[in-house]
């Protein structure tokens, strides 16, 4: 009697591969940031003739793959750069890939950059408007083959971030992702907020003298809002309704969630109620992300405003 030999069949997981590219300003650096912490090996600025030897098969990962590339690359060509990826796509069924590029209005981008007083790495010696518009025109081959395409004119950072994590997090633990925001109502809502709690009831430290150049990671000022009587009570309930409604968010299979506080400049009352509730969030179990959107902007008493006072 003679068996038949056995075989057993291996099913080959994709490496995942995204290229990360886009207008100089538009948030790469972010988006790369974000994928890591969702799980992804990231790569920055990686030269593209060595490609191929990133993805040789005797490395034999499974981990999901980001590169940036972008202008300041190395022998950055946007049409051989797409001519590559199809040539390792004909050759490799065990690798995916996808591309994100990053657009962002030229204005926007000029804002940005005069801002952050960085130079704009096309516009040497020469105005930061030629720069983006010669930039544009470089990497038109790609924006156009792109797969995916985030305009972020319009976007905060944390806009951004959230829009990442919506399009990649599908490898990431299914655990509710929890953010908690500060921000000021005088520079804008946050446009993604699920929960939204006005601290604007509480007083506000800008009014008092040692207190406005602080903020409210320091002692002092987390001092001052808890002696206010209005502050525990309030605190209490808001923190006692987030954890019970967390469950009921993750039955109804969402998989993030931002929880912002406001108060009139958003350095204060906000940021210091963020605080108390991101470390009530990690006694109960959970693992919060804390942003301050306002943080670092300049305390003056035009942004409080006569309506402060009455807070």
């Amino acid at each position: 009697m003679t068996s038949e030999p056995h075989t057993e069949s291996h099913t080959v997981q994709a490496q995942k591969i995204l290229i990360v590219t886009g207008i100089s300003g538009a948030g790469k650096s972010t988006a790369l940031q974000v994928l890591e912490d969702l799980g992804w090996e990231a790569i920055d600025n990686f030269p593209i003739r060595l490609l191929p030897d990133l993805l040789s098969k005797d490395e034999c990962q499974v981990m999901p793959l980001a590169i940036g590339v972008d202008s300041r690359t190395r022998d950055f060509i946007p049409a051989e750069l797409v001519q590559r990826i199809k040539e390792l796509e004909r050759e490799r069924d065990d690798i995916e890939v996808q591309t994100l590029y990053l657009d962002c209005a030229s204005g926007e981008v000029e804002r940005r950059y005069n801002e952050t007083r960085r130079r704009h790495p096309m516009a040497r010696g020469r105005p930061i408007g030629e720069g983006i518009r010669a930039e544009r025109e470089l990497l038109d081959p790609v924006r156009r083959w792109a797969e995916t395409v985030i305009d972020t004119t319009n976007f905060t950072s944390n806009d951004l971030q959230q829009s990442i994590r919506d399009r990649f997090a599908d490898d990431a633990p299914q655990e509710l992702t929890i953010t908690v925001n500060s921000f000021g109502f005088a520079r804008g809502m946050p446009p993604l907020a699920d929960l939204v709690f006005d601290m604007r009831f509480l007083d506000n430290p800008h009014w008092v003298d040692g207190l406005r150049a602080q903020t409210g990671l320091d002692p002092a000022v987390g001092a001052y809002i808890e002696k206010d009587p209005a502050f525990a009570p309030g605190f209490a309930r808001i923190r006692d309704l987030v954890l019970e409604l967390l469950p009921h968010y993750e039955a109804q299979g969402r998989a993030y969630l931002t929880i912002a506080f406001g108060c009139t400049g958003g350095r204060h009352r906000s940021v210091y109620t963020a605080e108390k509730l991101t470390k009530a969030l990690q006694e109960a179990g959970r693992a919060p992300t804390v942003l301050h959107r306002n943080l670092t902007a300049r305390a003056t008493d035009a942004t409080e405003g006569q309506a402060a006072l009455a807070g």
